[in-house]
């Protein structure tokens, strides 16, 4: 069965044709709507840098109080009803990189694409008068066609000759040029792809883990919709040891995290020793150091065995973080000290019921109290890791590699020139799509070649 043009089935089929090119395909290839769709996702993904991301209700309702709001109206409720505790996962964000793909895709079809194609067709000029519409033209006696070809080929530019005529004459070099773009769009448009695959597939998590433990990542905090754990089954992290380095002041420099991955049988199969700024890979979860922690303080009171005791964080109203935890010193847990700790140098404060300061001792350090020798062997450090897993990232680094390429392939001035042997004189003519001073130098630096050789 064949459609005729005239009949109502081939008017339905038509239809939703017409509609896509006549009404949908101009909105999409609008320069206008590239550039605020761009806009608008470079603001949301600031907004994503500056609020702080996948975190719990409770510290959103802490943080962006309603009243009074930042800026008159961001507050918690809007955060979470907008979307932008988790912006990189919201529909409407994915949206935006939807429509602006399409958008790059169909203006790479409809007007690139064209443009290389229109770029790559050619003709002869065979009469003079086509010369004068260029804006760069030249007329010499007394030389021949063949003297300018051997020029064009040092200038690097692509011969075109009739076989059966060897009067006219056309060049063009940086073809490459009108490529650029093209693939500019791919790689954004890739770029895309995996910011869209990422956001999806990937997962984040956040563990706070005493130096020594061995844990499986557990605490996932924000994960896409077709997000799976299977990538960490079957191996697990040791933490060997967690430190920190504190400058002469006694601010911290840096803090450091000695990990080994293991497989299921404890054998160790990775091995890194991470700080900011360099995290640890494994089967593409990325470990990074972002916080740290006082887990707990080793003690031992006369001559019992060494026991730890966990330390928790209190609540200092924003005056600086501070650990503390309380040391029984009888064994019916009548009496004791509090124990308080800032950081891991080893300096610990000590004091009793009533609050007051017993005494101030470093690690390694005993001294008496309520009748017995208290001895404080070590502070414990805890190590802050945030964990992610983002399989688009080959595609994005690979999509930013052909941006790159692109932006370079585009800085390419595609020049032509045409040439025709009429009788005695010479006629040159050329243009160029950018650079025009260059073109017009390498031009003028041609004919004067030609013209010496006139007079030779």
């Amino acid at each position: 069965m064949t459609l005729d043009s005239s009949s109502p089935e081939f008017n339905l089929v038509s239809l939703p044709i017409r509609f896509i090119r006549k009404e949908i395909l101009p909105v999409l290839t609008d320069l206008k709507l590239a550039i605020v769709l761009l806009l608008v996702i470079a603001v949301f993904s600031v907004s994503g840098t500056v609020i702080e991301q996948g975190q719990t209700p409770a510290f959103y309702q802490a943080n962006y109080p309603e009243h009074p709001a930042l800026f008159g109206f961001l507050s918690w409720k809007v955060i979470q009803v907008v979307g932008l505790d988790h912006v990189y996962r919201t529909w409407w964000f994915l949206s935006l990189l939807v429509l602006f793909g399409a958008s790059l895709t169909t203006c790479t079809f409809t007007r690139q694409l064209p443009a290389l194609k229109a770029a790559q067709k050619w003709q002869y000029y065979d009469e003079p008068r086509k010369f004068n519409k260029l804006a760069l033209s030249a007329e010499l006696e007394n030389v021949n066609l063949n003297s300018i070809t051997s020029l064009l080929k040092k200038s690097q530019y692509q011969i075109f000759q009739q076989e059966e005529s060897n009067h006219l004459l056309y060049a063009r070099k940086g073809i490459i040029g009108k490529m650029g773009p093209i693939v500019v769009h791919i790689g954004i448009v890739m770029i895309l792809l995996g910011g869209i695959w990422g956001a999806m597939t990937g997962f984040m998590a956040q563990e706070m883990i005493t130096s020594g433990d061995t844990f499986q990542v557990k605490n996932i905090i924000d994960a896409g919709a077709w997000s799976s754990q299977d990538v960490l089954k079957n191996w697990s992290v040791k933490v060997n040891r967690f430190w920190i380095d504190y400058t002469p002041k006694g601010g911290i420099d840096q803090f450091y995290s000695d990990l080994s991955v293991l497989n299921d049988q404890g054998e160790e199969v990775n091995h890194e020793n991470i700080y900011v700024n360099k995290p640890l890979r494994y089967h593409g979860v990325v470990f990074y150091q972002t916080d740290w922690g006082i887990a707990g303080v080793k003690v031992k009171i006369n001559n019992s065995p060494i026991f730890q005791l966990p330390m928790a964080l209190l609540n200092t109203n924003g005056q600086g973080r501070l650990w503390g935890t309380w040391i029984p010193t009888k064994p019916d847990l009548s009496a004791g000290v509090s124990l308080l700790a800032k950081d891991l140098q080893g300096m610990v404060l000590i004091y009793d019921n009533e609050g007051k300061l017993v005494n101030t001792v470093r690690a390694g350090m005993s001294i008496p109290v309520n009748g017995v020798n208290l001895q404080i062997l070590e502070v414990v450090g805890s190590t802050g890791l945030q964990i992610k897993y983002d399989p688009g990232i080959p595609i994005v680094y690979i999509g930013f590699a052909l941006l790159m390429l692109g932006v370079v392939m585009s800085y390419f001035s595609h020049s032509q020139i045409w040439a025709l042997q009429h009788g005695d004189v010479l006629y040159v003519g050329g243009k160029t799509n950018r650079a025009q001073v260059t073109f017009e130098r390498e031009v003028l630096e041609i004919l004067d070649q030609l013209a010496q050789t006139a007079k030779k």
